[in-house]
């Protein structure tokens, strides 16, 4: 089944009235109010100031015969702040029309100039035609934010792919020229095991390049079936004995651990969070708990002896990490954990605790209709679900 994306809800958009006459506020609050579009009210330029202080405003409508401070003062304050600068203003007024009034409303600032009592129809169609301009000014600069983003983390991927992606290539070319140097008799089985070494980070990283490109375009489908988380983690932990017989790797279940989720990805999840343990636990111990005991969700912790640095915690699950601090690889492993956890409409979370790192997930035992991937950290598009 194919991920649908949900229509965009509109942006939501502040309308500024500023009125000494409370009935004349609620007026307007009745004919502007509506889905999407926010209300702000005023009885005086001094109040309207403290809203224009922590509100954003798509267009301000101000009466221009108001006390203390008249709608041309306030116009004029408003021009004169770096924030309000741009906000478009109408001015409002029930005084005769005069020429020169006009011509120091425009001076002001003003892009329009309406005369009480006002039609419905027609301050609403002006209103809404600023408030469109001021949405898709917003939507601009985050489409700008976006490509900023994805341009410096393209700049990101290749210069991380150039160097990492070199050491393990150099490794396997040395290694060549040295059996082709060495005579026949010798012993190259040590030579050949670092060559396949190095052969099989290359081929991780390629895998994780190849995830993180199909995350990304949103191409990347899960497939769940049922399963069971045990098997799984029994089976990592078994690879990881075997690759790392110097670390052990215990595994610890509660519960009943039977689901429906993508077998592949969630081994691979788990794979990504043992080996990182693995690499940084300082008493060369790992423990992978598992907890079926509820019935709506399966949940998992990792944990070894150690601590993340204060600093790299809030961005542990960012891709590249090797762009800001040195890691073993690319810096995909708990990105990707991150997006297969999303994926499946979980969530994982990483702590300092007691002296330890605690990696902590949850999927939900059943998938549901439609898992969004990618959250505010991850700027990932989302991933299909089947």
């Amino acid at each position: 089944m194919n991920l649908s994306q949900a229509e965009p809800a509109p942006l939501q958009a502040n309308v500024l009235v500023v009125d000494d006459v409370p009935q004349n506020l609620m007026a307007m609050r009745a004919i502007l109010e509506d889905e999407g579009l926010s209300v702000l009210t005023a009885e005086s330029g001094a109040q309207a100031l403290e809203l224009l202080l922590t509100h954003t405003v798509a267009v301000a409508l101000l009466d221009i015969n108001m006390p203390e401070m008249s709608g041309f003062d306030l116009a004029e304050l408003m021009r004169g702040s770096s924030r309000t600068r741009e906000v478009p203003i109408i001015f409002l007024t029930a005084s005769p029309r005069d020429l020169r009034r006009m011509f120091r409303g425009y001076d002001s600032g003003a892009v329009d100039f309406l005369y009480k009592p006002v039609e419905p129809h027609v301050i609403l169609s002006k209103v809404r035609v600023f408030v469109e301009m001021a949405r898709q000014r917003e939507l601009m600069r985050q489409n700008n934010e976006r490509l900023a983003r994805a341009l410096s983390l393209n700049e990101t991927m290749i210069a991380v792919m150039t160097h990492d992606l070199r050491t393990p290539l150099s490794v396997i070319s040395l290694c060549a020229e040295s059996l082709e140097l060495m005579p026949p008799e010798t012993d190259r089985s040590r030579i050949a095991g670092r060559i396949l070494d190095s052969a099989h980070r290359m081929a991780r990283m390629i895998a994780q390049l190849l995830d993180f490109s199909k995350i990304r375009s949103g191409v990347l489908r899960l497939e769940p079936r049922e399963g069971d988380l045990r098997a799984v983690a029994d089976e990592v932990a078994e690879e990881f004995r075997q690759s790392t017989p110097g670390v052990a790797v215990e595994v610890a279940c509660e519960g009943t651990l039977g689901g429906r989720f993508d077998v592949d990805r969630m081994a691979q999840v788990l794979s990504n969070l043992v080996g990182n343990a693995v690499r940084h636990a300082a008493d060369a111990r790992v423990s992978l708990q598992l907890d079926g005991s509820d019935c709506s969700r399966l949940q998992v912790q990792v944990r070894n002896r150690g601590r993340i640095d204060d600093q790299l915690l809030p961005r542990l699950f960012e891709p590249f990490k090797g762009s800001f601090q040195a890691c073993n690889g690319l810096g995909l492993g708990l990105y990707i954990v991150d997006q297969f956890v999303r994926a499946h409409g979980g969530e994982v979370v990483a702590a300092n605790r007691d002296g330890e790192v605690v990696f902590s997930l949850w999927i939900p035992r059943q998938p549901a209709a439609a898992a969004p991937a990618g959250g505010a950290q991850a700027h990932a598009a989302p991933l299909a679900l089947d």
